[in-house]
């Protein structure tokens, strides 16, 4: 009989409201936690060989977004961007795996 009630009672919006604090603690954890790899993204992308390649970068949006009809694309400014931060973030995190 005791099984039966709490199956009952189960489904009471009362018990739906005092499972969603619990809920959102979680996501409030999961919120702080930050994946070490944006932080070294960050890092190299203020060095002086990503800053070049992210200044040619945003040159090509800027000139593309200024025009209404073009078929011009920054496909191969973004690759040179990507692979230089890329490439500056391989050599430091991979640097300290043993």
């Amino acid at each position: 009989m005791g099984f039966e009630r709490k199956m009952l009672t189960h489904g009471d919006p009362d018990d739906e409201e005092e499972d969603a604090p619990a809920e959102e603690e979680e996501e409030e954890e999961e919120e702080d936690m930050v994946d070490p790899i944006e932080t070294i993204r960050v890092k190299c992308e203020q060095t002086e060989h990503c800053v070049h390649y992210k200044e040619r970068l945003e040159t090509c949006e800027a000139r593309v977004s200024s025009r209404s009809n073009t078929e011009e694309e920054c496909t191969e400014e973004l690759f040179d961007f990507l692979h230089a931060r890329d490439h500056c973030v391989a050599h430091k995190l991979f640097h300290h795996v043993k």
